[in-house]
């Protein structure tokens, strides 16, 4: 739920970057901080629930455009990865705007994968979100491992909403900056076409 600040003239929306413990969320955080300019941007804070954690900045990119005259600003979450640490999760969720699910490529991860996405369906469900109606990504991270699935496989396992995906190496930034596009785009629109 996108909140509008009529002092500063922008609209604030909310991605959350959702998936299973140390499949990359982070590294996604981290990569877009240091990509971005540092006027406009938030600190980059941490809160350590030790080994897991939760990160969030905002930014105001300025190639997104105006959306009914106002700035857009994105809010980045990461959820802590581990399913012990899910009242935190859904806490990260309330009043997001879009999701961007973050799985590990790894073929040995893959049940994590699919744990961690049915837990994100079920959280939704309980705050009232529709995961089909929400701007959803899928990024498959870490395709630069050996041991990383086919591409097809994770396909089926994890994007039966046939959500936008991308193929990723976060440590890099292959993939980082077109999955984060491609869901404000998704936010954008939706909003452009009177959901505010």
């Amino acid at each position: 739920m996108a909140l509008i600040n009529k002092e500063a003239n922008e609209i604030h929306c909310k991605v959350v970057y959702y998936g299973p413990s140390l499949s990359g969320k982070t590294t996604n955080i981290q990569w877009i901080y240091q990509k971005t300019a540092g006027e406009g941007r938030s600190d980059l804070m941490e809160f350590n629930t030790n080994p897991e954690r939760t990160m969030f900045f905002d930014f105001l990119p300025m190639d997104v455009g105006n959306i009914r005259g106002l700035k857009a600003r994105f809010h980045l979450y990461t959820v802590p990865g581990q399913v012990v640490y899910d009242a935190s999760r859904k806490l990260v969720l309330k009043n997001l705007d879009g999701l961007i699910f973050v799985a590990d490529s790894q073929m040995e991860r893959m049940d994590e994968n699919v744990e961690s996405l049915r837990n994100l369906e079920k959280n939704l469900e309980q705050q009232g979100y529709d995961i089909k109606a929400m701007p959803l990504v899928i990024q498959y991270n870490k395709r630069d491992l050996p041991n990383a699935a086919p591409l097809a496989e994770l396909r089926t396992a994890l994007n039966r909403y046939n959500a936008p995906d991308f193929e990723a190496t976060a440590q890099i930034g292959r993939g980082v900056l077109e999955t984060l596009m491609t869901v404000s785009k998704q936010i954008v629109t939706k909003l452009k076409g009177g959901e505010i």
